[in-house]
């Protein structure tokens, strides 16, 4: 049986059983920022089992997309050196939400294994928990299985928990006897034994407890089940195949790895092990991109590169030396896609990202296998086996090596890393890092602000509603130090109890504008906000004189905020284009709203074409002229996850969320100053679209009045590059073309005329050829504007001698240069870089190049004439 019909029939089995079919979940899991990858079948009804959501169905069944690497649950590790670990795996499960419990849970389970996937009954065990006595008299008289067959275990391995408190329960697991010559051969093998002989196949959850911070059980008044089962075991069980990796869903993207290797699967260990690593990498690293997560060096994103990095090593070991993974996840997607279509409609995406990660991880990792190789070297004379933390950090800082990478590749040889080393390294930068930063004064100052809000002094905002305030002043502070008052041309900063005043943070910049007060007025410059509960005034005392405790009104520039106000708005509307054109791996990296402009980073792997610039403008201006309703709610972060907002795994959100709507079109937590309506954004205009880092763009564009401004000074530009030409506005891009064709043309007629005046003066260095031991010599100074005027001068004199050696010799900006060539007939009597080697000192430098043709600079161009003659001496002798 085929895996996809074993997927099909677990399904198919459970509808017809009363259970709804639900859809895998994606990898990333939705509203819970805590997990790293959604890992079991159970999570996306992590609601539901808590008892904060409801569904339309008390029964369930999934296949559903799995991923362990990274944080608690992490087998790449063990990834290719076992016939069962993954890291991307499919789990079949069934869940009961307080509807059936143990009796039809077990009932399901057997009837399943018997009767719909035919296993013998007589290689079948089941483990039950050793207090469990309901799960254990079930399964002996609904199933007939032998008591004998039944093994009682204890709480470590069949007791399942959600957390430290919560929902948990006994489990009872299903097992398969594989067969003597599977196992260990030790008489004492049985369940349990760390062998693949007795083989876990299904676990099913009795979540029946609830458990309190003092541990103690309380029986749930609606008990619930969660099973799960690993489809690539179940298949390689029912095809008779002792390895996952040997089943059918995995051989094809093996077959493909044995033809672009040259290496053959079955014939060495450490080549299997290779070939194995690269399968499940492959995988993982597909369904990741495919779910949205692209390369980075933090959070999921930095998973995925680790394992990239890791087969991209395993590709190296089976003697593959260009990017070829991503060619292997188009076998992966022919593969999977029927199962999901979500990989075949993301290919172009995951395609592009995965052979650009390669391609930069395969510039640094050869030299970074040279100084670990030299390391290991090393060590062995002095007989360690132990790797330097410094050496791991510096593979991980410079050259990009993970360090469970460089704990993978010398595990071969018995060696292990110095871990607390390592994070002692990464320490030292953080503070070397932090010792830099502090020499802003910044340190010092945030310091200090933490003692103002410890001292009880906070800021309410009442911005979101209020366009102006009145309220008192808490603290000023003067170069660093609290102060009692501030005087005219004082520069101030300056906190009250309340303001109006946006403080910078969430990327849009702090609101100006005035505070005033009996017989003083303040030009507010900036607002920072450098903790959540504290809002500071950057001011300059434009009048008279104020004094803590005194009363003000603060008055933001309106004008100000209402730019800035359409360009955050407007910046929500591109990043939901973004996404919804690109795909949804993009998401923001970063960003700088103000009043003139919008600078947003985000996640893609390539340049935009003009034609998906033109679509996202299209589409922004589309949601304008739509005047959509713009909403704000206030509410509890779990709410707005399930209402559809956006949020990240490494963002951080308190229990209560601001939640920005634009109706139908985008939903965002975002603590910003907004527009009521799209309509009153009026116009966005993309000004332009460039790399800021690997795998993060940043796109700029202007709205409102800014960008009616970009558009006429666009406009303009345009109208005197026609006058310009004297061409109409239509025909200007085929006059432009014109030009540069003309161009072109008289370039390569100059590059003609240059040839043949540089040909005259090789005519003219030819007189000075010279026979030392029957070898053609020529030895000369010549005119030339750099390296690239002696190499074609040298390469025509070699053309024309057919026979001999050149060493041409030039002052250049002050500096000398001399390049030596030799003929192919002489390079086994002559060698160029010897040559160069001698003669570099006398002008002062060093050099050195190939057997034919090698070159030296140096900063004594006198000394051009005495190695012009040395030359003939060094052929001579």
């Amino acid at each position: 049986m085929k895996t996809n019909e074993i997927r099909k029939t677990f399904l198919e089995y459970f509808r017809k059983n009363g259970h709804a079919i639900v859809p895998s979940s994606p990898l990333v899991p939705k509203g819970d920022p805590t997990l790293l990858f959604t890992n079991a079948g159970m999570v996306q009804f992590k609601g539901v089992f808590l008892g904060e959501e409801k569904r339309d169905y008390k029964r369930a069944v999934t296949a559903q997309k799995c991923m362990r690497a990274g944080g608690k649950h992490n087998d790449l590790e063990n990834v290719g050196r076992t016939a069962r670990h993954h890291t991307f795996f499919e789990m079949l499960g069934n869940f009961s939400f307080g509807d059936y419990f143990k009796e039809d849970a077990i009932k399901f389970a057997w009837d399943f294994m018997t009767m719909e996937m035919g296993l013998d009954q007589k290689r079948l065990w089941v483990t039950v928990f050793e207090d469990d006595a309901d799960a254990a008299d079930i399964w002996k008289n609904s199933t007939g299985i032998p008591g004998e067959r039944i093994v009682l275990m204890g709480e470590k391995d069949n007791f399942w928990t959600m957390g430290d408190v919560g929902p948990c329960g006994p489990c009872s697991e299903i097992i398969i006897d594989q067969g003597k010559d599977v196992g260990c051969g030790r008489p004492e093998c049985a369940i349990g034994c760390a062998c693949d002989r007795f083989l876990e196949l299904w676990n099913l959850v009795f979540m029946q407890y609830n458990r309190d911070l003092k541990g103690r059980l309380t029986q749930l008044p609606k008990p619930s089940i969660d099973t799960g089962m690993g489809l690539e075991r179940l298949s390689s069980v029912m095809q008779g195949k002792k390895s996952n990796y040997d089943g059918d869903i995995f051989m094809p993207i093996i077959n493909f790895i044995e033809d672009e290797s040259g290496k053959n699967y079955g014939e060495t260990e450490i080549n299997d092990v290779s070939i194995r690593a690269i399968a499940d990498h492959s995988r993982a690293v597909t369904f990741l991109i495919a779910d949205g997560i692209l390369p980075s060096n933090e959070g999921r994103g930095y998973v995925l590169r680790r394992i990239l990095r890791r087969a991209s090593r395993h590709g190296k070991l089976l003697g593959i030396n260009e990017p070829f993974l991503y060619k292997v996840c188009g076998k992966v997607i022919e593969v999977m896609g029927e199962a999901y279509a979500e990989i075949i409609t993301a290919r172009n995406s995951i395609v592009k990202a995965i052979e650009g990660e390669e391609s930069r991880f395969l510039e640094t990792l050869e030299r970074g296998l040279n100084i670990l190789g030299e390391a290991v070297k090393a060590l062995k004379r002095k007989r360690a086996k132990i790797i330097p933390g410094d050496i791991a950090f510096k593979l991980y800082d410079t050259y990009g090596f993970p360090i469970d990478l460089t704990a993978d590749i010398v595990k071969a040889e018995s060696f292990s890393i110095d871990e607390e080393g390592f994070n002692a390294s990464m320490e030292e930068q953080r503070l070397k890092a932090r010792g830099a930063w502090k020499g802003s004064g910044e340190i010092k100052t945030q310091d200090l602000y933490k003692k103002i809000l410890t001292d009880g002094i906070k800021t309410i905002f009442t911005g979101y509603h209020a366009d102006a305030a009145s309220s008192n002043v808490t603290c000023l502070i003067k170069d660093g130090i609290i102060s009692g008052a501030a005087h005219q041309g004082d520069s101030i900063e300056v906190i009250t109890e309340e303001t109006p005043f946006y403080g910078e943070s969430g990327g849009q910049v702090g609101d100006i504008g005035a505070i005033v007060g009996e017989g003083f007025e303040m030009a507010v410059l900036d607002t920072k906000k450098p903790l959540p509960d504290l809002i500071v005034h950057h001011c300059t005392v434009k009048k008279g004189s104020l004094i803590t405790g005194a009363a003000v009104k603060l008055i933001p520039d309106l004008n100000t905020r209402k730019a800035t106000s359409r360009h955050h708005t407007a910046t929500h509307l591109i990043h939901t284009a973004l996404r919804n054109i690109l795909g949804k791996h993009v998401r923001q990296s970063g960003s700088l709203v103000g009043p003139t402009r919008i600078r947003f980073d985000y996640s893609h792997f390539s340049p935009l074409s003009e034609k998906e610039i033109a679509k996202i403008e299209y589409m922004v201006n589309e949601k304008i002229m739509e005047n959509l309703d713009v909403s704000t709610e206030t509410l509890c972060y779990k709410d707005a996850i399930t209402k559809g907002a956006l949020a990240f795994f490494d963002e951080k959100y308190g229990d209560m969320v601001r939640m920005i709507a634009v109706n139908g079109f985008s939903k965002e937590l975002c603590g910003g100053i907004h527009v009521k309506r799209t309509g009153d954004i009026g116009v966005v205009k993309i000004t332009g679209d460039y790399s800021v880092a690997a795998g993060i763009r940043r796109i700029e564009a202007a709205a409102g009045v800014a960008a009616l401004k970009t558009i006429t000074e666009q406009e303009n530009i345009m109208k005197e590059a026609v006058s310009i030409l004297k061409t109409s506005t239509k025909e200007l891009p085929d006059k432009i073309n014109k030009l540069i064709q003309h161009q072109k043309t008289l370039e390569k007629e100059i590059a003609s005329l240059e040839a043949k005046l540089k040909s005259g003066d090789a005519d003219a260095v030819l007189e000075q050829l010279r026979v030392v031991k029957d070898i053609q010599v020529i030895a000369s100074e010549v005119e030339a504007s750099g390296p690239d005027d002696l190499r074609q001068m040298a390469d025509t004199l070699r053309m024309k001698i057919k026979s001999g050696i050149v060493v041409l010799g030039s002052k250049t900006n002050g500096k000398a240069l001399i390049l030596a060539a030799i003929t192919k007939d002489l390079s086994n009597r002559f060698n160029a870089g010897s040559i160069i080697k001698e003669l570099a000192p006398v002008i002062g430098g060093k050099g050195g190049g190939k057997a034919d043709m090698a070159q030296a600079g140096g900063d004594n161009p006198a000394g051009l004439k005495k190695a012009m003659e040395k030359v003939y001496h060094i052929i001579d002798t």
